[in-house]
């Protein structure tokens, strides 16, 4: 029942009313995920040879101050934080695996829920537009988002079991369907080193797309081998740092609509979360075809 949008804009610099423009999708998705709202976006790139992570701490009252002076003596800081009431976004010049230890040894209470050069996400228990305000999604800028409101129906409806889910740098997948061996490929991706932070069947396609992508395949291919190897229903709305992909099952019983301009490429549960977008009148419109991906990338 999830809904889901995304859009990509084909430009490379960011587009100041990207922020405004996910938030009015997700608001029309609003009925089809009363439990949670979560969106990523990619904005500027982290200076060079340092990385953003997003962190959730317990509750908007989180002393993210007293934790920026902590890690600016464990690692140096290129830029302060930027804390967005329960989450908060820091800039580390740093190997990521020596921060992720550090903050597991440290603060366990704390949750990453991205990293990457461009990528930050933000998830919430809440309706669309109470999450999109909460955390200042209209006045975002960046070259493009993906976003989800949820209907819990494989985990508890926490902050946490939240989408979007992101796995490896910059990737970040949204999905609305239920996958039937989530359980057993975890064990699997487990051993080959990729972590999981909940029991939530999407994160565990976050994690094989990361894998594959570790092995050096595009994001094309690792999707590609994902219809081998995923088993169940789902439509996959997939971004990285320069690209944004989709992906339905054999069966396809999901909705998704596709639209794309000279500008832009938007993708949404129900086609109404598009028709809101600049363009959308004169756009392509078509429905993905079951066990296809559609990916655009730049260059």
């Amino acid at each position: 029942m999830c809904g889901i949008v995304g859009l990509f804009f084909k430009r490379e610099i960011a587009t100041p009313a990207l922020g405004s423009l996910l938030a009015g999708m997700l608001s029309e998705m609003r009925e089809r995920g009363p439990d949670s709202t979560g969106f990523a976006l990619y904005g500027d790139d982290a200076p060079p040879g340092a990385f953003k992570v997003t962190l959730h701490g317990l509750g908007i009252e989180y002393d993210w101050a007293s934790l920026e002076g902590e890690l600016a003596t464990a690692f140096p800081l290129t830029c302060r934080a930027q804390p967005y009431g329960s989450h908060a976004v820091f800039t580390i010049v740093a190997d990521p695996e020596r921060v992720f230890a550090w903050i597991s040894a440290c603060h366990p209470e704390l949750d990453v829920f991205s990293f990457g050069e461009r990528i930050e996400v933000f998830k919430d228990v809440g309706r669309p537009d109470a999450v999109a305000q909460r955390f200042g999604l209209a006045h975002r800028a960046g070259t493009h988002a993906l976003g989800h409101t949820r209907m819990a129906t494989e985990s508890a409806v926490t902050t946490e079991h939240s989408h979007p889910f992101s796995t490896g740098a910059d990737l970040c997948l949204v999905h609305n369907g239920s996958l039937s061996n989530h359980n057993r490929l975890r064990q699997t991706l487990q051993r080959e080193g990729i972590r999981f932070a909940t029991d939530n069947d999407t994160e565990v396609a976050a994690g094989y797309l990361t894998w594959r992508l570790r092995q050096g395949r595009s994001l094309t291919e690792a999707l590609e081998a994902a219809l081998g190897d995923l088993d169940g229903f789902y439509t996959f709305a997939v971004g990285t740092r320069d690209g944004f992909a989709i992906l339905r099952d054999p069966i396809a019983c999901k909705p998704a609509v596709l639209a794309e301009t000279d500008d832009w490429v938007a993708m949404a549960t129900e086609y109404r979360a598009i028709a809101i977008l600049p363009g959308a009148a004169g756009a392509e419109v078509w429905e993905p075809l079951p066990a296809t991906v559609y990916s655009w990338h730049r260059q």
